[in-house]
């Protein structure tokens, strides 16, 4: 059998008894992004139903199997086994459904379109070879031909090929 239990703020737990295995999967998702890992713990055929507590230190998951208790801790993305009882002072209880368990696949992704170039008042960027002109100055990278016009990247003065330091404010080039 399989449950679930909505964390809140995006999270979602798993769990799911497999043979003697706990199969842990913690999912968290927000606009354009999402996250799972998964965990599993060998702690025998449950007994119960497992049980989600919101407490101080995160999320703690108990789970009765083979006569004993087992408690998994939550926090952000981690899963870990606690090596004994935590505290469950001012503990909320968190409600299970039924449920299966999650797709490990996501759907594929977009192919993303060649960046256009971006124009703002006398600026323009350009990727491919990457160009980046303002005014009378331009800066290019990624092509084998020097432009012939170069620049100190402290102060922006215009610099000699041969120079060493720039003329202007002395910035080693």
């Amino acid at each position: 059998m399989a449950y679930s239990c909505n964390l809140g703020s995006g999270q979602q737990v798993y769990l799911n008894n497999q043979g003697t295995q706990t199969i842990i999967t913690l999912t968290s998702s927000s606009a354009g992004q999402q996250q799972q890992s998964t965990s599993s713990f060998s702690t025998g055929n449950w007994d119960a139903p497992p049980t989600v507590y919101r407490t101080s230190t995160g999320i703690i998951l108990r789970i009765e199997a083979s006569g004993r208790f087992h408690f998994i801790h939550l926090q952000a993305n981690s899963i870990g086994v606690l090596s004994s009882p935590p505290s469950m002072d001012n503990a909320d209880v968190l409600p299970l459904e039924k449920a299966s368990a999650p797709s490990s696949s996501m759907p594929p992704m977009e192919p993303m379109k060649p960046m256009e170039p971006m124009k703002m008042g006398d600026m323009e960027m350009k990727m491919n070879p990457m160009q980046m002109r303002m005014g009378n100055m331009q800066m290019e990278m990624g092509t084998s031909a020097p432009s012939g016009k170069q620049f100190c990247s402290q102060c922006g003065a215009r610099v000699s090929p041969g120079d060493r330091f720039c003329s202007s404010c002395g910035h080693q080039l």
